[in-house]
């Protein structure tokens, strides 16, 4: 039985803290989903689109990782590619209270399906999507927080927002 493990998020963008769990947990996945979720509640800079292109040119190099949009429940998105784990984040003692409630009803959703927490390294605790896109909007420099790719596609963002 080959193991898949689900690793969703809005990923917007994707980060050196969200790449750190990626790597680090596709060696012991037989294949590793990046579920990039299509949030309507969550407002976000970049589009699906552009969140799963961003996140593809990020794990090109990981052989058995697959980034995938999706919207709707996230266990039916498991369900559907039939995977066994959803791997989940936790950055801060703060982030636990939350995670624990998401795994607990999701486990009652689909006791098929086992959560693991990862945490990221150190050097990469601090980092969130949201201070990125904070501090790329005003102006400040993010390459060390985020992918080349993904800090040229902040700057292009900041662009056209400066010129509408």
């Amino acid at each position: 039985m080959s193991i898949i493990a689900v690793y969703p998020g809005t990923f917007d963008p994707i980060t050196c803290g969200h790449f750190d769990l990626i790597e680090r947990a596709a060696r012991f996945y037989d294949r590793l989903i990046i579920a990039v979720a299509d949030n309507r509640n969550k407002q976000t800079l970049f589009s699906l689109q552009e969140r799963v292109a961003l996140a593809q040119v990020v794990t090109a190099k990981l052989p058995n990782v697959e980034v995938i949009g999706f919207s709707g429940l996230l266990v039916d998105f498991v369900r559907k590619i039939e995977g066994n784990v959803l791997l989940r984040g936790l950055r801060a003692v703060s982030d636990f209270e939350y995670e624990f409630q998401l795994a607990s009803m999701n486990r009652k959703l689909a006791p098929e399906v086992e959560t693991m927490f990862m945490t990221p390294a150190e050097q990469y605790a601090f980092i969130s999507s949201s201070l990125v896109r904070e501090i790329s909007a005003l102006g400040g420099n993010v390459g060390e927080f985020v992918h080349p790719a993904v800090e040229q596609a902040l700057l292009k963002k900041r662009r056209a927002l400066v010129t509408e």
